[in-house]
């Protein structure tokens, strides 16, 4: 478990846990995660917080076959979602047979079995 709080990050997840999630946008309209502080595409630092959109779609996912000790016994799904102008990376947590590309997700928070927290993605329909 992680000892120390990180900004940004864990702002973003208690975000999401709220069903408040957020990006940063550029004034020519790039979107990016925290923590940026600059936008990676263009540079600009002048960044607004916009309202994530409430349901993205996968793009790609993996299953892990052969996981981090933290995550055990267990076999992690893996998501990429497009949500308009940013793309969520992320642990799937609903039943993996019913995930493919191009399923509606919604954004939530995961834990790890020690506790750590992460972003997370849920089939739309679940939420």
């Amino acid at each position: 478990m992680r000892a120390q709080r990180e900004d940004g990050y864990d702002d973003l997840l208690d975000a999401l846990a709220d069903d408040d999630g957020y990006y940063y946008a550029c004034p020519a309209g790039h979107g990016s995660l925290p923590p940026q502080q600059v936008c990676p595409t263009c540079g600009d630092d002048e960044l607004t917080t916009e309202p994530l959109p409430e349901t993205g779609t996968v793009v790609t996912f993996t299953e892990i076959a052969v996981p981090s000790p933290s995550f055990s016994g267990q076999t992690p799904v893996v998501v990429i979602a497009d949500f308009g102008p940013v793309r969520l990376t992320g642990r799937f947590v609903d039943d993996s047979d019913r995930l493919e590309v191009g399923s509606a997700v919604a954004p939530t928070v995961a834990s790890s079995p020690d506790g750590d927290r992460h972003v997370g993605v849920r089939l739309a329909s679940e939420r």
